[in-house]
């Protein structure tokens, strides 16, 4: 695989800790380790990185727009402070039951991403920790890769695709992208 143009990321168990009780203030959200360097690599040659995330949170009423906006505000002072930047955080802030086109596993975010950063979906490579990270890439047209952090490492047990790449965390599927896109793979 040629280096993509475009890495689409899920946020809560691929760049962050995850917690089945939601991240829901600045304090609560920490970045797992490699993850913020993963991004800085990617962006410091030239590919666009861009999170894709289901936020239901906000739609449940347990989380407030402003917040959200104070927790990524700190992902990203913490990703440009190791030499890292974003083309964009695209978020569904929906409830589940509000049927919208943007919760993952609908294609939406994705789309959105695309047409923001200008790029077609053969461009891009989304890597998330979840079967609906999986699912809202490939009906976007996109490549989809597994990262065992977060929920990943159970969804691997559970999968039945030996097609599917895997990789431990961020870290590790950003050094095997780099590893194969520059032809030493």
């Amino acid at each position: 695989m040629p280096w993509p143009k475009l890495v689409l990321l899920d946020r809560d168990g691929v760049i962050n800790a995850d917690s089945p009780n939601y991240i829901l203030t600045p304090a609560a959200w920490e970045a797992l380790p490699g993850s913020l360097e993963a991004i800085a690599r990617l962006s410091q040659i030239g590919i666009q990185v861009a999170i894709c995330t289901n936020q239901s949170a906000v739609g449940r009423g347990m989380l407030e727009a402003a917040t959200l906006r104070a927790i990524h505000a700190k992902l990203n002072a913490q990703l440009t402070a190791v030499g890292g930047e974003l083309s964009g955080i695209f978020v569904c802030p929906h409830a589940p039951q509000d049927q919208c086109n943007c919760r993952k596993p609908a294609p939406g975010l994705c789309q959105q991403a695309l047409a923001a950063t200008s790029h077609r979906s053969d461009e891009a490579l989304f890597i998330g920790d979840s079967q609906r990270d999986l699912e809202a890439a490939r009906a976007a047209g996109i490549t989809a890769w597994l990262v065992r952090s977060g929920n990943g490492a159970l969804l691997e047990r559970q999968s039945n695709d030996p097609s599917l790449p895997v990789f431990d965390d961020l870290a590790d599927a950003v050094n095997a992208l780099l590893k194969k896109g520059s032809g030493d793979a």
